[in-house]
């Protein structure tokens, strides 16, 4: 079998209802990560994208996270409807979905705006 040429991470973090930091998911529960993986299967990406289910990205603030690789691709507070875009516009048509993406100042910093 060949190798993936995209990795899809969701994230799946929950934490306590007083943590300091949001959760990605409040019930451990994905309705994101199901429409992901459904739309990739019926756009026939299945052999080529893996949607995975990930810890903590560190970017709870900015969640639901999506993070696709090799693209290096971040995209904040996702939806279970933003989906279809990502599947169609980004994994199929190979245009990341500029509207979804969180902004590179905030990837991988203590300083993003978005933090408390």
């Amino acid at each position: 079998m060949p190798a993936f040429e995209r990795h899809v991470f969701v994230c799946h973090n929950t934490r306590p209802a007083d943590a300091p930091r949001p959760s990605c998911t409040t019930d451990g529960k994905s309705e994101l990560f199901t429409q992901l993986q459904t739309l990739s299967k019926a756009a026939g990406l299945g052999a080529t994208v893996r949607i995975n289910k990930s810890g903590c990205l560190d970017q709870c603030e900015h969640g639901p996270t999506v993070v696709v690789y090799p693209d290096a691709v971040w995209y904040g507070k996702v939806q279970p409807e933003d989906a279809a875009a990502i599947v169609e516009e980004h994994l199929v048509g190979g245009r990341p979905v500029e509207r979804l993406r969180t902004a590179e100042e905030c990837i991988n910093t203590k300083s993003c705006p978005h933090r408390g």
